[in-house]
């Protein structure tokens, strides 16, 4: 309801205008008062949208109370109302922001057109208020989609240059040269604190987050050159570990992988993430990868070059004779350097644990590899350890098996059917029952293309067609085709067709300069 507050000295002037008002206008709300200070008191707990303001008043004058009000309430409107001989008053009002004047005394008709065109004003501006909140709220609904589906495909596929730019710059992200990866282990139930850990690491402003999938949730942080890395680290982990109810403290666990250099060495942050979260029933709840246990240099180098081999691919592509030659030689290496058989279990094991991480993170499920007991000689280990490598293909097989032919046409049906609509990984993940990642992955493999590649194709050539018609503006074509701003719009649509939609439009319409 908008709101009126009627301010003039004389009550007769007062009651004969809110009279006028309640038949013009029945459903504003009014309020009146006789002088300027009481009028500057009534616009701080009335709130007024429009106020009628006398000018010649007793003590404070209309010009005075209209310059305090505007600098608390700079969105209050007022019309001035006078008489003929304070015309040059008037002009100063009109300076100081007044949108229109009433002389006294004034035609029923022409006080109505006045304040009517006032009215109307406010409530374009209201309209224009509610459509811009929907538009920014739909926005940041879109940015979180994107950034999750952005962190999947750094860490598992590959991100198009140009939407991982655009997102940086439209999620007012701190870029610098060094990144590194945290891995946070969610205790069971607690997946709705979700948003509170976004919510710690979007004030740091510098960290995106994936989605959580089976209690995981991967993060990547960009470094802030103000601090020290592990003191940056440190700093998020126990805010993102505050967040959770001090009673299920040993659900929680964080991983933290090393610096890299760029983005396209992310994958290596993440792998030692894993490494460094496989023993989540450490007392303190989070562990570099540097922290992690190793018996001297030689070991360390050792472990690192099995390690750093890309099970990623192997899994992916069911090389699972090479997986076994990879821990095969990586039990024979800590066998040869005579390391403590119980440490070269726990080596092998996080080793394991990352490719049934890999597994997960496909959507193929499968129990975590466990030793039931602890190997008494290296040929032990070996037999155990080719065991639970067995029972992981296994699962992979049933996974193939059991996946229906059609899946990626039904992807692809569903994503030109819709592609106006805010389609994420988790999205398709839903339509089709897989995970997002494994989804991210076997469109790339299938169609050699990224789904959001896809995506966009599909929009832009929804929008060429739109263009064709002259009475669609290009606002209007943003937001039918899936886009939330004209901008960030016309810089796909340029990256995509080298021209602007404006170009394009002239083009196809054969209109010249």
């Amino acid at each position: 309801m908008i709101k009126l507050l009627i301010v003039d000295d004389e009550q007769i002037e007062r009651d004969a205008m809110k009279a006028i008002l309640d038949r013009a206008f029945p459903d504003i709300m009014i309020e009146q008062t006789n002088n300027g200070n009481k009028a500057v008191e009534l616009a701080a707990s009335f709130r007024p949208d429009l106020v009628l303001m006398d000018i010649q008043m007793p003590g404070m004058n209309g010009l005075e109370a209209v310059e305090q009000i505007i600098v608390d309430f700079p969105h209050i409107k007022f019309i001035m109302v006078t008489a003929f001989d304070t015309f040059n008053y008037v002009q100063s009002a009109l300076k100081l922001g007044a949108k229109d004047y009433i002389l006294k005394p004034s035609k029923v008709s022409e006080i109505r057109t006045t304040i009517g065109k006032v009215l109307k004003e406010i409530e374009e501006e209201r309209e224009l208020r509610v459509e811009s909140n929907m538009q920014r709220e739909m926005l940041q609904r879109t940015l979180a989609l994107v950034e999750t589906d952005v962190v999947t495909q750094l860490l598992f596929d590959h991100v198009h240059e140009v939407h991982l730019n655009m997102l940086m710059e439209m999620l007012d992200i701190r870029s610098t040269s060094e990144v590194f990866v945290m891995k946070v282990i969610v205790p069971d139930g607690m997946e709705h604190l979700y948003s509170r850990i976004k919510e710690k690491v979007r004030k740091t402003r510098s960290g995106w987050m994936g989605a959580l999938y089976d209690r995981q949730l991967l993060i990547i942080i960009f470094r802030d050159k103000d601090q020290f890395y592990r003191t940056q680290a440190i700093s998020l982990a126990r805010d993102i570990l505050s967040v959770g109810n001090t009673n299920q403290k040993a659900g929680w666990f964080i991983g933290i992988g090393n610096e890299c250099k760029s983005l396209e060495e992310i994958r290596r942050s993440y792998q030692e993430a894993i490494i460094a979260s496989s023993n989540p029933t450490l007392p303190i709840k989070y562990r570099f990868y540097h922290d992690v246990p190793i018996l001297n240099e030689t070991e360390s180098r050792r472990q690192a070059k099995y390690l750093k081999k890309d099970f990623s691919d192997q899994v992916r592509l069911g090389q699972w004779d090479k997986l076994k030659s990879s821990i095969g030689h990586l039990i024979q290496a800590y066998e040869i350097e005579g390391v403590e058989l119980q440490q070269a279990q726990q080596f092998v094991l996080e080793a394991l644990w990352s490719i049934w991480s890999i597994m997960s993170d496909m959507g193929i499920e499968t129990a975590a590899p466990i030793y039931n007991y602890q190997a008494s000689n290296y040929r032990q280990l070996r037999a155990e350890t080719a065991n639970l490598l067995l029972d992981i293909k296994c699962s992979f097989d049933k996974h193939y098996e059991n996946l229906e032919a059609d899946t990626i046409h039904q992807i692809k049906q569903y994503i030109m059917e819709n592609s106006e609509q805010n389609i994420s990984l988790e999205t398709l993940s839903n339509k089709v029952g897989l995970s997002p990642i494994y989804i991210s992955k076997m469109f790339k493999e299938k169609l050699g293309i990224n789904y959001i590649d896809f995506l966009t194709e599909c929009r832009i050539e929804k929008a060429k067609k739109m263009l064709a018609d002259p009475e669609k503006s290009i606002k209007e074509i943003t937001l039918e085709v899936g886009y939330h701003e004209p901008n960030y719009f016309s810089k796909v649509f340029k990256k995509m067709c080298n021209v602007t939609p404006r170009e394009y439009r002239k083009t196809l319409l054969g209109i010249k300069d």
